[in-house]
């Protein structure tokens, strides 16, 4: 039996299911992925917005359900959250249409008119990252703030960075917060999560160069040479980096800091860096074309 408020999926031409009670059962099983603990005992997440969950899809990720508000069903109605719904409906997902009062329930922040779907996490293993010659990777070390990872994955896209892995820490990868301050690049960009020494025993068999951000770091940013296989590594604001990140092999790197503060956040730190790191690999690149005078 499918209709208003049931929840359930039609047979058939599978119509869309519409929920008006916040109080529904299948609403409330996805408002509950909003903990960690809930999304580690199920093995879901949820994808919040429409680009967030193209890129979700782009990823490889399994959609299990969508709810999307209930005007967007209708094959009048337009934007982007409608089309997206279009296409998650093409492949066979489940479409549940919330009314307002239920769509408030779920919907994260301030996006009540943006669909939200139910998803199963990639793998975040380091023994799946698969890395090009050359490759540059980001390392966080004890990151805690869900946005600070979010907005390093994208630094990380629009730099070009092969992977980025968490080393150590509490962090969930898969909060919305995340999702969202990543633009769901989370998704496609290759992740993984490791204690820390499983990370330096790959990275060193990976033959990358570790170049270690501190405040005391001995060598200017400019002057690290990052155009070579390389991982910049990055500590907590309150802590930094542990005594791990310290070796013979590892390369203490800093930024000038000529004001008051001491440090940047870490996300604005991995940004310099990245694009520091793109700086010299495009120019390396160019030197390499460049015809003979």
């Amino acid at each position: 039996m499918s209709g208003p408020g049931t929840g359930e999926p039609g047979a058939g031409a599978q119509r869309d299911a519409v929920i008006a009670s916040p109080a529904n059962p299948r609403l409330r099983a996805a408002t509950a992925l909003r903990e960690r603990r809930e999304r580690d005992r199920r093995g879901r997440i949820l994808v919040d917005g429409a680009r967030e969950i193209a890129r979700a899809l782009d990823g490889g990720l399994t959609i299990e359900e969508a709810f999307v508000p209930a005007g967007l069903l209708g094959s009048g109605a337009p934007g982007e959250a409608r089309d997206i719904a279009d296409t998650l409906r093409l492949a066979g997902v489940s479409i549940v249409g919330l009314e307002p009062a239920a769509m408030r329930r779920l919907a994260f922040g301030d996006r009540e008119g943006e669909p939200v779907a139910v998803a199963i996490p990639p793998g975040a293993e380091l023994g799946s990252l698969a890395l090009p010659a050359g490759a540059l990777v980001v390392v966080l070390e004890g990151v805690e703030k869900p946005g600070n990872l979010g907005a390093i994955m994208r630094c990380a896209d629009g730099a070009g960075a092969d992977a980025v892995i968490v080393a150590g820490g509490p962090i969930d990868p898969w909060n919305p917060n995340v999702i969202r301050a990543s633009l769901g690049t989370v998704f496609t960009m290759q992740l993984a999560v490791a204690p820390v020494e499983a990370v330096l025993a790959w990275l060193r068999a990976a033959g990358l160069g570790l170049f270690a951000a501190r405040v005391d770091g001995a060598r200017a940013y400019t002057d690290a040479n990052l155009a070579g296989p390389a991982a910049i590594v990055l500590g907590s604001e309150a802590r930094g980096l542990s005594e791990a990140w310290r070796g013979p092999d590892m390369t203490a790197i800093s930024l000038p800091m000529l004001g008051r503060a001491d440090s940047l956040n870490v996300a604005a730190t991995a940004a310099v860096l990245l694009y520091e790191a793109r700086r010299q690999r495009d120019e390396r690149d160019r030197s390499v074309v460049a015809p003979r005078p």
